[in-house]
């Protein structure tokens, strides 16, 4: 155990804050569950206790293998990954899953193991890897907008479009980071409004073309303008059911909640283990629960500025910043949605809900962060700079 320890490397708190979301995250899913069992009739509460553990040990094991790559090798993995990525969401797609009659082409099955993989949510980390590296090496040149639409929009555009018909929410949100992230790494604000734009018409054709081809994608146009009606009618208690049952749950928990695993409305809430698990922490924990677990993530978020803050090179800051900044702009949305400030967007809960993939490329991220915080790799940064600053002539004087 402590040769292991001694080989952790990077930020000591983000490693614990981690490490506490993910002891915590047991709590809340194994009570959960419960609606798993008793309700749908799916395993045992302790068989899905243990999915979790499993889950989370492996999402471990891929924060210290991804810590221990030198930050600079990602460069490269991006450009490799791309094409993968664009080719997973092409298959992803086309198969077609339907569920309860609407477009659910979200996941892939892996073959012989029986496990699901949804591959949006590695697109996200992938593309915003790539993003950093194409702004940390246009960062002290004049960006020209026709010479950036092949090399950053293009594949922008592709990655959103391909994610859009099966999940407005997550393509939204990955656009809106994108747009954050090229903000930040000094991407004129003339070019990112005409992206904006860009992208809003977009959608709008996206919505009249499944409104004038139902078929295409079935009931997915619908769902959407479902959830935003009933989210600006309060009127509509029917409309969301969803957030209705997690309302009556925060109400139930008032300030120090019921304790664990005591919530009531685990049996009623659909996804109560997944895209409602706040709601249920609430119930059983309370708002001091509820808002000392928001506190853990921004916890988060700050280490997570921190680390970005003293990387020496553009593209680990930027790098940090992309694959960092959306799992607590996630969390965020999440707790939003369970207290009804946002619409229902099907976010889980990072390193907290159940779930496969989501907790997976959650620790890709993690560990890539990690990786750009270690002294490894600061080390490196500083030889590099040392090197690029140097005047070759001095150099080769220097060897004669």
């Amino acid at each position: 155990m402590k040769r292991f320890a001694a080989n952790i490397g990077g930020d000591k708190a983000i490693w614990g804050l981690v490490a506490l979301l993910a002891l915590f995250s047991f709590l809340p899913v194994y009570s959960a569950s419960s609606n798993l069992v008793y309700v749908v009739g799916n395993g045992t509460t302790m068989g899905h206790l243990v999915k979790h553990g499993m889950l989370l040990f492996l999402g471990f094991g891929i924060i210290y293998g991804v810590h221990k790559i030198p930050t600079h090798f990602f460069k490269g993995l991006s450009i490799i990954a791309m094409p993968l990525v664009l080719v997973l969401l092409v298959f992803t797609l086309a198969q077609g899953t339907t569920i309860d009659g609407a477009n659910a082409s979200r996941w892939i099955r892996i073959p012989f193991v029986g496990i699901t993989f949804q591959t949006s949510n590695l697109a996200a980390v992938v593309l915003m890897i790539y993003i950093a590296r194409y702004l940390g090496k246009v960062r002290d040149k004049k960006i020209r907008f026709r010479e950036s639409i092949l090399p950053l929009w293009v594949p922008v555009f592709l990655v959103v479009t391909l994610i859009l018909p099966a999940n407005f929410s997550t393509a939204a949100i990955l656009f809106f980071m994108v747009l954050v992230l090229c903000f930040l790494g000094g991407y004129p604000l003339k070019y990112l409004s005409g992206m904006i734009g860009a992208g809003l018409l977009g959608l709008v054709l996206f919505v009249l073309t499944a409104k004038a081809l139902p078929d295409l994608f079935p009931n997915r146009v619908d769902t959407w303008i479902s959830r935003i009606e009933s989210f600006w009618d309060p009127a509509d208690t029917e409309g969301d059911y969803q957030i209705e049952k997690a309302k009556i749950a925060i109400a139930n928990g008032g300030i120090v909640g019921n304790g664990a695993g005591k919530s009531v409305m685990k049996n009623f809430l659909p996804q109560s283990s997944s895209d409602f698990i706040y709601a249920i922490i609430i119930e059983e924990y309370g708002l001091v629960g509820g808002l000392t677990l928001m506190f853990i993530y921004l916890l988060l978020l700050f280490r997570i500025i921190v680390v970005a803050n003293v990387n020496q090179s553009v593209f680990g800051k930027l790098l940090v910043v992309g694959v960092g900044l959306p799992i607590v702009f996630q969390a965020l949305i999440n707790m939003a949605v369970a207290v009804e400030l946002f619409p229902v967007t099907g976010q889980t809960l990072p390193l907290i809900s159940s779930g496969g993939t989501s907790i997976w490329m959650t620790c890709l991220a993690i560990g890539i962060v990690l990786s750009a915080s270690s002294k490894v790799n600061r080390k490196y940064e500083l030889e590099k700079t040392a090197i690029d600053e140097t005047n070759p002539l001095e150099v080769l004087s220097g060897q004669l």
